[in-house]
């Protein structure tokens, strides 16, 4: 019997790649009816007040203006925006916090107004000529000022701007500092503002049919923003479809449901009609999500033999306007601490604050870049303070074998962050470039670094995890296979081609996944968000694809009148166990039972499966920089990283 040819493991081509790369592939703006109604918002510019009164009567008169909303015409159903599983629990729901449109301006940027019109020209004339008047309010824009008494206060409800804080508390952190020979070493770090930057800004298009509200949106998360939108709405979100077709990247932007909601709105009081929202460049970075600007305080006390006694941390994370993912970002990152580098005696704090500036969300990493930058600056602080070199006192001090985290459960199962190490080392020549460049003069130096990073992937088990998956059999015997998690432009689709492929047995070529997302029809999950996809369709995917290869057995049992225990799939045929014969194709056998007058029947398979558990992920990265000391620049001339990627499904 030839063996199976073995899928995971091997680099395919991906599967969207020719229809992107010769432009057949279809955003949203392709998608969209030219004769569609253009909408455009109308921002606030002022930090903070409330909108005392809007004229919309020039605009009303241009050409083409067909309908101007303002803050005072919606309903006042407040939503929130992250793209995060719902929950029934109440405490593990999102904070509602965002109108259509709002009379309290909290930043400059906000939604106060919005124009529909019969082309893009005479909307943006509408939106020029709207006037609003303000009562303008004191506004800050640092979160420690933010924290103040009399600060202002952005949101009623959460005093000092303090949308929330969490701890960790390990050990005896006063008694462990009283350790005589400890060595204190103290640093203050901070992270920017960062703004994805994806090449597709934000757009979707609205309309009604049959009663029920069509958003197609170039989003991460088709099934949350279906959720969304009908809390928005004040609908049944049964009465909400969503369809996300090929998207042009999203980082973590398109985590958060942007203007689905407007955008259905606006179709909706104008007579159902198609109602497109393309928000410009200068409107994504203003008016939907940045990266969280996050400021760190750390403090370690550290033995002579360079090992931790106790560590302090404290993080104060600028989260703008409004609540979106919240506090979810400062809290993963402070998480991370007590893992990165294990001490017994830990005071961990960390702060989410309002300010009057762009909210921030969701972006790649979600709160681990900044905790690592300030995590990893302040290890090599500790090691130029006691005179170890930082290869050594990370060796020394990160997180070993056998841990295991108190919260998530997570069990370092082996030591892969110094073999990571150990091979970036040997590969980067790191010893002979540390000497090399130990004593340098002139006014261009070079200097080498490293540093360690962490991740968990998905959200458990702060929240749900949890994949559908539907498989159906072709009469070529090739495959559909449908999941709720989207591509958005990594190449899950042909990971997700390959676990199913690996699964039945058949070549890569015949499994056909469905890029697009559509809620009336595409199994339930959660979308694209915490480096999830890949690990946690893998599990609906596998167990459906068994239920389909247990369906496939039975039928070439009945078919062959052979025991199923001596019936195997392999590369798309069903082959006898014992001798290797192949006794048919798949293609027969669908073909047969498809349109047997004796038999029939079309072969599916479809399954959920909840994850309760996710994974490390560890790496190191090296650096050689060159530094021109009087003209203040530094260019970095070589890298290598290394990371622990587990069992890679596509090594491309």
């Amino acid at each position: 019997m030839k063996e199976k040819d073995h899928i995971i493991g091997q680099s395919v081509k991906r599967v969207d790649a020719l229809e992107k790369v010769t432009g057949r592939a279809k955003y949203v703006d392709d998608l969209c009816d030219r004769n569609v109604y253009v909408a455009k918002v109308f921002h606030a510019d002022i930090a903070h007040g409330y909108v005392k009164s809007i004229d919309t009567s020039e605009a009303e008169k241009i050409p083409g203006v067909v309908k101007i909303v303002t803050c005072f015409d919606v309903p006042k159903n407040y939503f929130p925006t992250a793209g995060h599983p719902w929950s029934t629990e109440q405490g593990h729901q999102d904070v509602c916090d965002r109108l259509l449109l709002t009379d309290h301006v909290r930043f400059y940027g906000d939604d106060v107004a919005a124009v529909v019109a019969e082309n893009e020209v005479a909307a943006a004339q509408a939106v020029r000529a709207i006037k609003a008047e303000y009562e303008e309010l004191p506004f800050v824009l640092d979160v420690h000022k933010a924290m103040e008494d009399g600060a202002p206060r952005i949101h009623e409800n959460y005093s000092h701007n303090i949308l929330a804080h969490t701890s960790i508390r390990n050990g005896d952190y006063e008694a462990a500092i009283k350790e005589p020979g400890l060595t204190k070493v103290e640093g203050w770090y901070e992270t920017p503002t960062v703004q994805h930057c994806h090449i597709e800004n934000f757009i979707c298009y609205a309309y009604m049919e049959q009663g029920r509200i069509v958003v197609v949106s170039s989003t991460q998360i088709p099934h949350i923003c279906r959720r969304v939108v009908g809390q928005a709405l004040g609908i049944p979100w049964g009465q909400v479809r969503i369809i996300k077709p090929y998207i042009g990247g999203g980082f973590g932007n398109k985590q958060d449901v942007l203007y689905e909601p407007l955008c259905a709105y606006l179709s909706t009081v104008t007579g159902g009609r198609p109602i497109k929202l393309d928000v410009s460049r200068e409107e994504t970075f203003a008016s939907t999500r940045v990266r969280h600007a996050i400021h760190f305080h750390i403090v370690s006390y550290v033995r002579p033999d360079g090992t931790y006694s106790a560590r302090k941390f404290e993080s104060f994370s600028d989260q703008g306007a409004y609540a979106s993912h919240g506090h979810s970002i400062a809290a993963k990152g402070m998480g991370c601490f007590p893992q990165l580098y294990p001490c017994p005696n830990i005071e961990a704090d960390t702060y989410t604050v309002f300010t009057n500036k762009s909210v921030a969300g969701a972006m790649r990493g979600y709160g681990i870049p900044q905790a690592m930058f300030a995590m990893e600056s302040h290890t090599e602080d500790v090691a130029r303070a006691m005179g170890i070199s930082p290869y050594e006192f990370r060796m020394r001090n990160v997180m070993p074998k056998g841990f295991k985290d108190g919260f998530s459960k997570n069990l370092n199962y082996y030591d892969s962050f110094r073999e990571c190490m150990e091979k970036g080392r040997k590969e980067f020549d790191y010893d002979r470039r540390m000497e090399k460049y130990a004593c340098q003069e002139g006014d261009i130096r070079r200097g080498v670094g490293m540093s360690v990073f962490w991740y968990n992937t998905g959200v458990w088990p702060i929240s749900l995890e949890t994949s559908a998956c539907r498989m159906v059999l072709n009469q070529d015997g090739s495959i559909q296979v449908q999941v709720g998690e989207t591509e958005i432009g990594q190449g899950a689709d042909t990971a997700f081609a390959q676990m199913a492929a690996e699964t039945l047995g058949i070549p890569f070529d015949m499994v056909h996944v469905i890029s697009t997302q559509d809620t009336d029809v595409t199994p339930f999950g959660t979308g694209a968000y915490a480096s999830r996809q890949t690990y946690m369709a893998g599990f609906s995917i596998r167990q459906t694809g068994e239920l389909l290869r247990e369906k496939i057995l039975e039928t070439a049992r009945d078919l062959t009148r052979q025991m199923k225990e001596n019936l195997d799939i392999v590369n798309g045929n069903v082959v006898r166990i014992s001798d290797g014969e192949v006794l048919m194709s798949l293609g027969e056998l669908a073909t047969e039972k498809l349109y047997s007058l004796t038999d029939n029947g079309h072969l599916t398979a479809e399954s959920s499966y909840q994850i309760k558990n996710n994974a490390y992920s560890f790496g190191c990265t090296f650096v050689e920089v060159e530094v021109d000391i009087p003209g203040c620049r530094a260019q970095v001339t070589d890298m290598l990283n290394v990371h622990d990627c587990g069992r890679l499904i596509n090594p491309a």
